[in-house]
């Protein structure tokens, strides 16, 4: 929190009841971490209201409360009397957003931002990795925190406005000018990316999730729109994968705004996917720029792998790179970590990978993009979290069942639910799965069925390094347990 040591209310953009224009010397949500002369934003929670905690705020020496009606109504007790600076606005989040901005000040030169379902980590991860060909110093920010030119954890996938700020800030003290930065629903809808200045903005795709908190697909998209609609500016560059059902509806949403449109799609965009040729260590990918075609040799497994290398391109274009040397790297491109990981070898040649999908297109998707890779049979094995929507738990299974030849179904992220009852409803979906709770014997039980010719994948946590049972997070990698398996399995334990 030190990048600005001190800043007026005024400076932050932000006007307290009474006038009062006090030195702010820090910025938090959090009220723990309140010190003498901070900002405490008191936010809307969806279990608890921020403004519970403003009496700890002021016991820790905060010197102006940003929050809304509902919080001043709650804190006005505490603050009665107090010279304390309130701050009430209609929408704090988006308030605290661009005040964090103006707090810490500095952010890369060049920042794009991804949304939509499945594979914003591989698209973000694929920018930064062009980038880092053409000489830049990028990182990509997300899922897996902060990777590239610089390391950072985070534990969210967009984090909270001052943290996102906070290492954007870091970042350009580390020498980063590129940064390519997934943008989750819950962060658009709690305004975290508000403040942000983008260069361009990225759609992947639309389908089931976060149903827990959004409660509706109507109300989800409106989300992920919000990246076009609010934060991207109205000289950004939007890049649109047109071939999702709502490729369309988010088009016109960028272009309402007057914003450029890169499209990208087989056949109909700027960027198009027009054929593959699949091999076990890869594929070759022919496509068009303009009408204009190129290929490239991708050493990277699944078909959906090259609809997210384009809209990468997209995105890097977008940015100001000349296409041709953007198109001239693409055979340097490495998998993202737990994104169709190649996680072991047996013996006898059958392959072992690892993904991240968590949902029930992911599933799919991942599955069918295997296949043309595959020789023999497809083996997978799927789960599903606990206190996540629980709609979408029997449609994972049923999306394994109908992709591939053998389904395990075993425990993922239980958290504080039964982890019997999470199988059972994804076996709902899968009736003839084999259940196998313990997520290492059913690891070890898909590496054992694998023939000459065969693949398991295995779904779900990725490149997680925990397994979250009731309110402990137990070490657990699925590439790693995969790899043991290999070793026990074809003689390398002892």
């Amino acid at each position: 929190m030190s990048r600005n040591s001190e800043k007026t209310l005024g400076q932050l953009g932000l006007t307290a009841r009474g006038g009062a224009d006090p030195v702010i010397t820090g910025v938090t949500v959090d009220s723990r971490a309140v010190q003498e002369g901070y900002l405490f934003a008191a936010l809307p929670g969806s279990v608890v209201h921020g403004a519970k905690f403003i009496a700890g705020a002021v016991d820790r020496g905060a010197a102006a409360i940003l929050t809304d009606t509902d919080g001043a109504k709650i804190a006005e007790a505490t603050l009665q009397n107090s010279s304390i600076a309130l701050i009430v606005v209609e929408d704090p989040r988006q308030t605290l957003a661009y005040a964090a901005a103006l707090w810490f000040g500095a952010q890369p030169q060049t920042i794009v931002a991804i949304t939509g379902t499945n594979g914003k980590t591989s698209v973000a991860s694929f920018v930064r990795q062009i980038w880092e060909e053409l000489g830049h110093a990028a990182v990509n920010l997300g899922t897996t925190g902060v990777e590239g030119a610089w390391s950072f954890p985070l534990a969210h996938t967009t984090p909270d406005p001052v943290t996102l700020h906070d290492a954007l800030s870091q970042a350009v003290d580390h020498g980063v000018t590129h940064v390519a930065m997934e943008a989750s629903s819950h962060g658009l809808d709690q305004r975290r990316l508000d403040g942000v200045s983008l260069a361009a903005a990225g759609f992947t795709n639309f389908s089931q999730d976060h149903l827990d908190y959004h409660h509706t697909f109507e109300a989800y998209f409106a989300a992920k729109a919000g990246l076009f609609r609010r934060v991207l500016a109205d000289d950004g560059v939007a890049v649109i994968n047109v071939d999702d059902p709502r490729g369309a509806e988010m088009r016109g949403v960028a272009g309402a705004r007057g914003q450029e449109v890169i499209t990208v799609g087989g056949g109909l965009g700027d960027l198009s996917l027009m054929g593959q040729r699949f091999d076990a260590s890869g594929q070759d990918m022919r496509f068009s720029w303009h009408d204009k075609p190129y290929q490239a040799r991708l050493s990277l497994i699944g078909g959906f792998q090259a609809e997210n290398i384009l809209l990468a391109c997209g995105l890097v274009i977008a940015s100001g790179e000349m296409p041709e040397r953007v198109f001239e790297t693409l055979p340097h491109l490495k998998t993202v970590r737990g994104r169709m990981q190649l996680a072991a070898t047996r013996g006898n040649g059958a392959a072992v990978f690892v993904d991240f999908a968590h949902t029930p297109d992911a599933i799919a998707t991942a599955l069918k993009a295997l296949r043309p890779h595959v020789l023999g049979r497809l083996i997978a094995i799927v789960g599903a979290g606990g206190d996540r929507d629980a709609t979408k738990r029997p449609l994972m299974g049923q999306a394994a069942a109908e992709n591939a030849d053998v389904v395990i179904v075993t425990d993922d992220n239980p958290r504080s639910e039964d982890p019997a009852e999470i199988r059972s409803a994804v076996k709902g979906g899968a009736p003839e799965a084999i259940e196998v709770g313990d997520r290492a014997e059913a690891i070890l039980r898909g590496v054992d069925a694998l023939a000459p010719g065969d693949a398991l994948l295995i779904c779900g946590k990725g490149h997680e390094s925990g397994q979250i049972v009731g309110d402990d997070i137990l070490p657990f990698d699925d590439v790693e347990q995969a790899s043991m398996a290999v070793a026990a399995l074809d003689g390398g334990l002892v």
